[in-house]
């Protein structure tokens, strides 16, 4: 299979990605320490909004007619309140685009609230909030859909090596799906070649790898357990944040994924940033994922996944023996 980057689209991904990673580690390096109480998110609230507004400036100048989707809007950074957030957030734009003014990168922020159309694109600027504070694993998410379909997708992993192996402060790993193209992964600070990333070919339950979060507030984590538990999973499960776990996934290091509802959210709805360039990469690493009902996730209603229910992802041969498990556990 020939992997090509000639696409304008797919070298823009790239391009927007690597930016607003190499921005997202910046305001890392320089904002979050020890010193930070546990609720301070203030770092990656800056982070967030910078990095969307990096991308949202280039989506804007390389493809003026496409909306994006994305998780963040201006509309506490335009508070008076917060203007010492809104001059941070302007700083580490401005080192990116030189002349940067406040209310132009409150405008590019504001360029991720376009409405998904027949072709869009959606970001999620900062993916892992906890493991970003923690200075453990973190991405940003681009992805370009198409009538419902991910065409590309693409994941910045700063403290990922290899698309699968922890390690913070190392090269990163740059992780890119094109469909009909297959996955695969170079260095995010270093590019070279880019290597292919295959699911594991692991059928046996018990021995199954799952990918947990270390983040609760979106899932079931007690009903976790009783998956591993109906499934007769012997290995322990490996814990980390963002769609870094779809990196690993399709790296073959891991196994299965899942989101199940929270009890304390049962309305929840997956929001479609957080999902679209995880599902390509794990698809077209030979992976599988849909709804906890075994359907498709169906990108083509607004900005969450609102005719599915959480989300089920593995690397296929191990689908349907865990659909078997979540009925049978009721989830």
């Amino acid at each position: 299979m020939t992997f090509t980057l000639n696409s304008p689209e797919t070298q823009f991904a790239i391009q927007a990605v690597r930016q607003a990673s190499s921005l997202a580690g910046q305001v890392q390096a320089e904002l979050v320490n020890a010193s930070l109480t546990k609720d301070d998110r203030s770092p990656v609230t800056v982070a967030d909004l910078a990095s969307q507004a990096l991308v949202g400036y280039q989506l804007a100048r390389e493809f003026p007619g496409d909306p994006l989707v994305a998780e963040e809007d201006s509309h506490s950074l335009r508070d008076p309140s917060n203007g010492k957030m809104l001059d941070q957030v302007t700083h580490y734009v401005d080192l990116f685009l030189p002349g940067s003014s406040s209310a132009q990168v409150c405008d590019w922020i504001d360029y991720g609230g376009g409405a998904p159309t027949s072709r869009f694109w959606t970001l999620d600027p900062i993916d892992g909030t906890k493991g970003y504070l923690r200075g453990d694993q973190y991405a940003i998410a681009l992805a370009l859909l198409i009538d419902g379909e991910v065409q590309v997708g693409v994941l910045g992993c700063p403290n990922l090596s290899d698309g699968y192996r922890p390690d913070a402060g190392g090269f990163g790993s740059l992780v890119v799906a094109v469909r009909g193209q297959g996955t695969w992964t170079t260095s995010l600070k270093a590019p070279g070649e880019f290597k292919r990333l295959h699911v594991s070919k692991r059928g046996q339950p018990s021995s199954t790898r799952i990918l947990r979060s270390f983040e609760s507030d979106h899932t079931n984590a007690s009903q976790v357990d009783q998956l591993a538990n109906e499934l007769g999973v012997a290995t322990q499960p490996v814990h980390l944040d963002s769609q870094a776990k779809y990196a690993i996934l399709a790296a073959g290091e891991g196994d299965l994924i899942v989101r199940l509802i929270s009890p304390s959210k049962p309305d929840y709805k997956e929001k479609i940033w957080d999902q679209a360039a995880g599902a390509l990469i794990v698809e077209e690493a030979g992976g599988q994922i849909t709804d906890l009902a075994g359907l498709p996730l169906d990108f083509t209603h607004g900005r969450t996944l609102r005719r599915n229910r959480g989300v089920l992802a593995s690397n296929g041969h191990l689908h349907d023996p865990a659909l078997a498990a979540l009925r049978r556990i009721g989830a």
